[in-house]
Parts: structure tokens; sequence; C-alpha cells
């Protein structure tokens, strides 16, 4: 048992579990890619120069056309003074076909049901699976055997892993995560593409919800088409049923096999184990899990509820009995009368030999997973939106809406919301209502769960359920879902739905529309294998990465506070911060500020502090300032992530357009949350907010000046305008903290710090913070936010 950051690690008892195989030579993934290139002596190989491989690389990744590429190096002596290769698309395309390694290629094959060929472009599931095992990228980060982590007395379980170590133990479990969705690729032609994708749960999760990382695998392209020929409805329904389980079986048929006697894989870095790979999670929007547990549409996927009670939150539900479904589907076997009757007695359609069927250890109904993104953001919201325009009249939620002030995690619907069509998830998320539901949203993306929380997250249910006449049926199953599979952001539609953009709709723009499936699966070959081979290179430039030590998640929001390298404005008089900054009281301000400086050690009344405040001599008529300031993110889990800005904040003055053609841009000077050294993580303790009109630096010329030597003032300072202390508790009805601008006799309470029922229709988003008296702090802004002040 292991301790780290409070979070308590038990490891599997049985230290065969996920073990290496002994072998005499290691031989990691660049070392065997270099065999296959088989050069020593060019970095480029197989291209002649590292201008032939640089211009291949954009020919592939950037876009142009195979026909533009073409006629660019038909251009007289383009071909001969760069030394290229090859002297037309065809002949790049045949130097990365035959040299190239890459990940496994597609096959064509016609799968037969009713009568009727099928084509189904697909992979080798099992070479998949060692290409994304393989990869050298992920060999830091995966893992082998199973862990519990907990903060509190609550453990999960492991029982695959024991029942495998009792056929031969030192098992390396596989999961397989499955994800199908059909979407559109045109605009106008109503064209489909039906990918699957596939990725595995040994890939932690904050790599593989990153598409960037590519670990996802494009499985296959399963058939399109309608059936238009089927007259009957329901006919048609039961074929395109059979269709997809027919496919599916014939692809991830080798998994059974594979799954209990366990195959030789091979990590990126060259150690050799046996891995069992198992099918362990579906991902799915509602139509989708409906077509692959077979249950009929209105009923839930994963228990046996009837469609009837699906509003009661009381009434008991279990999970759909699996036995007593294999044994129906085991009826096909007796006669088709036979077979549906057993089928319509158990539950579910009667899909003729369902692809899971066969899958050793796989329950369909606990792979079916949550789907925060249809289920809740684009499902409840919408009707939710659709409730609060006919109770509080359209034009008045659509006024509030143009009047919140700019935030980094707010957009700015101008327009309103209500009107809004083919609203993506991010934007329900932006606009999304109600207290019970926001609570259950943001604890359902918890990137890390306890018991407690998952209190919470049922609690904020119930209190959903109690204030509303519809009912959300599938958040009863987050919870056992989260114990059984972890946190949603292991397996949310949100990450798969963007893939569709890089494996299915770029791939059918490269294509001239006429059997589309064979160039896109072409295409995406090429790019893969271009892919590999730019980090094939920049290994043989710069050597192996940098290793990085995975650490275990937790619930801490680690963030690096950056400014720009150099101010935004070099000089800004102390007047025009007064009249366009707006930091009236800025010198006072400074002055109360050096003061104190001065007299760290001296407590001082306010008396006091004005009296040494008018003592101190500001040498200043202009100073530096910064526009915006950033919060970026910190490898917090040793996966080498790249930091990216999770919030900032704008302080700008109005910028006046200097022609015609351009617009005015107002000022904007955000509020932000403001720590005084006692506030944690959690809780409002020790917070305040604050507007910043200013934030600047105190020249390096003017610190002697200003200070003895003792002293060095912080590099950055900011002018805040405070607003008035969190009341003891939020307000009944919405949980939010209402405060006001702080005023004393008359005067707006500034200071400076260092960083370490209608809405008026003539507020204005620009001027809301100047306008307005009051104000709710907006708990739900990110998770951060809420798990801070919530």
């Amino acid at each position: 048992m292991l301790q780290e950051d409070g979070i308590t690690i038990v490891q599997y008892p049985d230290g065969r579990a996920g073990q290496p195989i002994p072998q005499a030579d290691i031989c990691n993934a660049n070392t065997a890619y270099a065999t296959v290139i088989n050069d020593t002596t060019n970095l480029y190989a197989p291209f002649n120069s590292r201008v032939d491989w640089e211009i291949a690389r954009w020919a592939k990744l950037c876009g142009p056309t195979s026909t533009a590429f073409s006629d660019l190096l038909g251009i007289n002596e383009v071909h001969e003074k760069l030394g290229l290769s090859y002297k037309n698309s065809k002949e790049l395309n045949k130097i990365i076909d035959k040299q190239l390694p890459g990940r496994p290629k597609f096959r064509r094959e016609q799968i037969v049901v009713a009568g009727e060929a099928f084509n189904v472009f697909y992979r080798d599931i099992i070479e998949c699976v060692k290409a994304l095992y393989g990869d050298l990228d992920f060999a830091n980060f995966l893992v082998f055997t199973p862990e519990r982590h907990y903060a509190d007395k609550e453990q999960t379980w492991w029982d695959t892993q024991k029942k495998l170590d009792q056929r031969k133990p030192g098992a390396t479990i596989i999961p397989i995560i499955i994800s199908s969705d059909k979407t559109q690729v045109t605009m106008f032609r109503n064209k489909t593409a039906y990918p699957v994708y596939l990725t595995i749960s040994n890939i932690p999760k904050e790599i593989h919800q990153k598409p960037s990382c590519r670990a996802h695998i494009l499985l296959t392209y399963l058939p399109t088409t309608r059936l238009e020929h089927i007259a009957n409805k329901a006919s048609r329904r039961r074929t395109i049923a059979n269709l997809y389980h027919g496919c599916m079986g014939h692809i991830l048929a080798p998994l059974e096999q594979a799954g209990l006697d366990g195959i030789i894989m091979k990590s990126g870095d060259g150690i050799l184990c046996r891995g069992h790979p198992l099918f362990s999670c579906f991902i799915g929007d509602y139509p989708e899990q409906v077509l692959v547990t077979g249950v009929k549409a209105t009923e839930c996927p994963k228990c046996d509820i009837p469609p009837k009670e699906l509003r009661s939150n009381v009434v008991p539900c279990e999970m759909r009995n699996l036995d007593a479904i294999l044994d129906a589907l085991a009826a096909i076997d007796h006669g088709d009368l036979e077979f549906v009757c057993a089928c319509r007695k158990a539950g579910i359609k009667p899909i003729i030999h369902p692809f899971w069927k066969p899958l050793p250890y796989a329950n369909i109904f606990q792979a079916v997973t949550p789907d925060v993104l249809h289920q809740l953001y684009q499902g409840l919201i919408k009707h939710l939106l659709g409730w609060l325009a006919e109770a509080f009249r359209a034009a008045e939620v659509d006024a509030r809406c143009r009047r919140l002030p700019p935030n980094h995690h707010i957009c700015l619907f101008m327009k309103g919301i209500t009107h809004l069509s083919r609203i993506s998830g991010t934007e329900h998320s932006q606009i999304c209502p109600i207290k019970g539901l926001l609570d259950f949203l943001y604890l359902a993306q918890y990137p890390c769960h306890s018991s407690k929380t998952l209190i919470l997250l049922e609690e904020a249910l119930d209190l959903f359920h109690d204030n509303k006449q519809i009912f959300l049926h599938a958040g009863r199953h987050y919870m056992s879902m989260i114990w059984t599979f972890g946190t949603t952001d292991n397996y949310n539609t949100e990450y798969t739905e963007r893939l569709h953009i890089d494996l299915a709709k770029d791939a059918y723009r490269t294509t001239n529309h006429k059997d589309e499936f064979v160039q896109m699966t072409q295409w995406l070959e090429c790019k893969e294998k271009i892919l590999r081979h730019e980090r094939y290179v920049m290994w043989r430039l710069h050597g192996n990465p940098i290793q990085h030590q995975p650490r275990p998640p937790n619930l801490s929001f680690d963030r690096v506070q950056t400014l720009t390298k150099h101010p935004s404005v070099k000089g800004v008089p102390i007047q025009k911060l007064v009249t366009e900054y707006g930091a009236m009281y800025f010198h006072e301000a400074l002055a109360r500020y050096v003061a104190q400086l001065h007299h760290p050690h001296e407590a001082t009344t306010h008396c006091h502090l004005e009296d040494l405040a008018a003592t101190i001599h500001l040498p200043l008529r202009t100073l530096p300032v910064y526009h915006i300031i950033k919060w970026r993110s910190v490898d917090a889990q040793g996966h080498g992530d790249l930091c990216v800005t999770v919030d900032s904040a704008h302080v700008k003055p109005r910028h006046v357009a200097t022609s015609q053609a351009g617009t005015d841009v107002p000022a904007r000077f955000d509020t932000v949350l403001i720590n005084d050294g006692t506030g944690c993580s959690v809780g409002i303790e020790g917070y305040h907010v604050g507007q910043i009109s200013v934030i600047f630096s105190i020249p390096q010329n003017a610190v002697p000046m200003m200070f003895p030597t003792t002293i060095q003032p912080p590099k950055h300072l900011a002018y805040i305008e405070w607003f008035t202390r969190f009341p003891p508790t939020p307000d009944s009805n919405h949980g939010m903290f209402k405060i006001s601008r702080f005023v004393q006799s008359g005067e707006r309470v500034a200071s400076i710090i260092p960083f370490g029922p209608v809405a008026p229709r003539q507020w204005t988003s620009s001027e809301v913070l100047e306008q307005c008296g009051t104000f709710f702090v907006n708990s739900y802004i990110d998770r951060h936010t809420f798990v801070t002040i919530r």
C-alpha cells in the first residue's frame, strides 16, 4: 500500500499480474522502425534530403489536392532544383505506400445479410490493439496491472483480473473501448459515414481524450445503407440491426480467443507481456446504445425498468439479466417463432448473433456508458431552454444573456439563445440553467471521484427531480458506472465527435466522391504513415523524448500565473489610467501600498495609513501596463502535457477605430476571485471578488527612489476595485452568493495588490459592471470555480 498526495494506492496482490516476459534483446519501436527503413546514414530516408521530406510532409498534411501538388511539381525545373525523389503525387504515394511502415492496413470485404452483400472497410482489431499498445509515445504511461486509488474507505473491484489469474497467472488486461456514431460528411448531398473508433484503457484518459495524441484508431467504416428497398419498416429496422451486428461480429471475432488465451504484446519500449484484449466499454449516443444492446426504443439500454416507470426516481431497477438474454438468443436453434418469442420475453429484439455474445467476460448492458454530451447537454438542456422561454418569455431570457459581462469561460450570445439552431455540446454547456442540473453536470464531469463526491452527485440529481416534472432516468446509472469504469471523462462521446472531423469529414473532402471509402482509407493510411515517420525523424535528430513519471489523479487544480514578457503598453500616463482605465484613485492607492511596504511590521489604522501615504513621493509619470493575465495548466499527472490556458483576465481600455472601416472595441475590465492568502481549494473563506482596472509594473529606475535597498517590490501589481464580502450563506433558490460594489463615503474602495427581476435594457455586456449595483458570483464559470465556492 502506498500513500501519495493524500491518495491511498493499493497494488494488485498477485505480483505476477502484468509482469513482462523475459527476453534476451529489447528493441523499442523506433529501433524496429529503423530496421524497416534500413538506412543508417540518411536521417530522412526513404526521402533524399530534408527538403524532399518536408515537401512530402507538407503535401500530405497541409491540404493541397493531389492534382494541385502534381501541377506544382510539373512547373518547369521545380522538381530538378528542389532535388525531389518524386515528380508527381502518384510517385509520392508509391514511396509512402511501399517504403514507410504504418498502422494496420484496411481490408475490404463483403458481409452478406438477408441475402444481400454489403461492403465493409475494416482493420484487423488485434493489429490495431498492438499498434496502440506498441506506440512509443504511450510507453511511459501504459498501465499494466489494476490498482485501487481512494481517499476514503471505499474501494473498487478487479474481478476480471482475478478470473484471468485463475486460468493462468501473469495476465495483462487490455480493456477495449469501442465507440461508433454515424455522421454527415457533406452539408447538402446527405452523404454519411459510419466510423467505429477503438482505444485501450491502458492509456491514461488524459492522453486518449486528446485527438492530437492519436490514441484512438479508426477501426472500420460500416455500411451506411438505409435499405429503402425494404418496404416494411419493422423488417428494415431488423435488417439494419442484423447488418450492424454482422459487421461488428466479423470485425471483433478475433477478440474471443485472444481474450481468453492472451497474445504476446510489445510495448513501445520493447517490453513483452501476455496481453488479454477484452471488450470493456461501448461509447455512443442513445440510438447507438439501443442498436448495440438490442433493446426497444424508449427503453433503458442498461436496466429492466418498464418504460412507463422511467419518470419515477423511486421504482427499483436492476441491470438486465445477461444470462437470461443469452438463453433467449440461443433459442434461434429451435426455429424462428420460438426465437422471436424468447427474445420478446427477455426484452430484446430478435437479433441474429449479436457481436458481443461470444466475447469473453463481456456484459453489453454494463459496457454501455453514460453520455454527458447527448443525454445532458444536447438532450435535457434543450428541453429546459424551452421551459425557461415559456416561463419567463423568450425576449427576457435573451435580454439577460446579452447583458452578461465578458469572461474567459463564458460565450456571449449577443443575439440571445432562444433562436439558436444546430447548437453544439459546448454551446449547450454555456447556456445551461437550473441549479440542480448544473450541480449534477459539474459533479458528473469531475476528473477524480471519491465516495463523498458521488453522494453529492446523487443529492444533486435528487434536487433536480424534486423541483422539475421531467425525469432524467439515465442519471440513476451515473454513480454505478463511475464506480465500475471510472470518471465520465474516460468515455465521453465529445472526444469521438471530434474524431469525425479528422477521420471522416476531412478524409471525404480528399476524394472525388466516387467509391469514396476506398480513397478515404488510402488517404488515412498515408497520413498515418507520414505522422509516424515525422516522429521517427525527430527521434533521429533529437534522440529519445523526455521521460515522464505518471502520478495518480486528484481533485487539485494547479495553475501557473503568466503575463507577457513585455508590457502591452510601455508607458501609460497616470492621468490616462484615471480617465481611460477607470482607476479613479490610482495615485492614492499606490501611495498606501508603498507606505505599507515601508512599514511592514507596523499595525496601522486607516487614518494612520492615510497619514503615511501623504508623505510618500511617487516619481512616476508613466507606467508599463499589461492588458491580459493568463493562468495556464500544470502537468499535474506527469503525462508530458503541454501547458494550455485554462483561465484569463482582460484589462484594457476602449479602443477607438482609426478608420471608417474599423469598429470600436468597448473597454473590458474583468472580475476575478482573489485569495487573500488564507483561502483553501474548497470553500469561500479567504476569497474576495474584485474588478481589475490596471495591471502594471514599477519601472526599475524608479524603485531606488521609492524604496530602500532592503525592499524589493513585486514585479507585477494590480489596481483592484473591491466588492463586498461573501454573505454567510448563498441564496436559497439558486445557490449563488449575492454581492455588490464596496462603497465607503460614496466612493468605491480600491487598493493595489501584488500578484502571487427585469434586466434594464440600457445595460450592455461591456458596461454592466459599471451600471449594475449588485451581482451574483457565478460558481458555474468553470470546474475549478465550482469546486472552490460551491
